[in-house]
């Protein structure tokens, strides 16, 4: 008997979209607790060669995890501790850069009532009626802030047991997925779960290399620049640079400000033909190459994935956005209901490519099959 139920297409769209505002809600209620374990399943997938590696040299499962684990956190310790090395200098020159900042804030002022017939007490009222509204939201923010602060805390402590828990015992998830999705799809299981793997290791393998070399570029133009702080700000580009098209904004913004401060106006130029330069070798060299050789999404499913991300769980949102809309892509390419949406985030190129291969496959098979008649 057929007991398939054909709902009419109104009612398919209310339920999706009662099915995403249901997530939403999900991921916005349950950030706190949802972040460190995506954070640590990236994380897992990323060292997991590294411990299978060691078990077939014959060490321990448990103990090679426990290593592999505590060596991620000494490089990201180590590479903590000299950013904030950097940082402590920029923090003893505060002082200096705040006087700088007030004189340009002066001669901003008797720029605009000169050129627009203001008076200068007429600005230094709406100034004064700007800093007065964020004191009033001061204690606002700064609570805010402490608890976004406490979440961090919270979720570096939280990290290291997610990444041990979710490697020690990933054969009993993989088996659990199995028995979930029944015996008669072991092989699509498997494959969503093997393409996943390879995509999430060379997305955030190849997001380090970017960023390194992100970083060196951007440290050695400031130093040609003569630039202070060329380290830290070098280093704050590269990392900013992770988060796409916005990321990458806020840094040259940044590197603008302390060559305005630092130096003179004309400094911001330079700044902004390095990073034209830079951005050139990065868009055109780098990402297509390191980055962009796996994770096949067209630019607009990544800008409007980006900002949902930001809506949703803020900066680490952003970061997670693209890796997660990859994943969801190779779910879409093996589910043939869902096979439009992975057709409408992918890449052009990609989507035309596929198309090709399968029928050049449908080519071959039915040559074979003439010849073998």
């Amino acid at each position: 008997m057929n007991t398939n139920i054909h709902l009419p297409s109104y009612l398919k769209v209310i339920a999706v979209l009662f099915g995403i505002s249901l997530v939403v809600v999900i991921l916005l209620v349950g950030n706190n607790i949802l972040l460190p374990i995506v954070f640590a399943l990236l994380i897992a997938i990323l060292i997991h060669p590294v411990v299978n590696f060691m078990v077939k040299k014959g060490m321990n499962r448990t103990l090679s995890i426990a290593i592999s684990v505590t060596l991620t956190l000494l490089i990201v310790i180590t590479g903590i501790s000299v950013i904030a090395s950097q940082a402590s200098l920029l923090v003893e020159a505060w002082p200096t850069l705040e006087g700088k900042f007030r004189t340009l804030i002066n001669e901003g002022i008797l720029w605009l009532s000169k050129t627009f017939n203001m008076s200068g007490q007429k600005i230094n009222s709406i100034i004064d009626n700007a800093k007065s509204e964020i004191m009033k939201n001061g204690s606002g923010v700064i609570g805010s802030t402490l608890s976004g602060i406490g979440n961090v805390l919270a979720m570096i402590f939280l990290l290291p047991v997610y990444i041990f828990m979710i490697l020690y015992y990933q054969p009993h998830i993989i088996a659990f997925l199995r028995k979930l999705f029944g015996a008669g799809n072991n092989n699509q299981v498997q494959s969503i779960l093997s393409e996943t793997k390879v995509i999430i290791q060379s997305y955030l393998v190849g997001l380090f290399a970017e960023t390194a070399i992100v970083a060196v570029l951007n440290t050695s133009g400031l130093l040609l620049l003569g630039i202070n702080y060329a380290l830290l700000l070098g280093t704050l580009g590269a990392l900013l640079n992770v988060i796409p098209y916005i990321g990458g904004l806020i840094g040259v913004g940044i590197f603008a400000i302390i060559a305005l401060l630092t130096k003179s106006s004309i400094y911001v130029l330079y700044v902004f033909a390095m990073y034209t330069f830079i951005q050139f070798v990065d868009n055109n060299y780098i990402v297509p190459y390191i980055v962009g050789s796996k994770v096949k999404l067209n630019a607009l499913a990544s800008l409007v994935v980006v900002f949902i991300g930001a809506a949703i769980w803020g900066l680490a949102g952003m970061f997670l956005s693209i890796p997660i809309l990859a994943v969801l892509k190779i779910i879409f390419d093996h589910i043939d209901s869902l096979h439009p949406w992975g057709f409408l985030i992918g890449n052009m190129e990609t989507e035309n490519s596929k198309r090709k291969n399968k029928r050049l496959r449908i080519t071959k098979t039915a040559i074979r099959k003439a010849v073998d008649a």
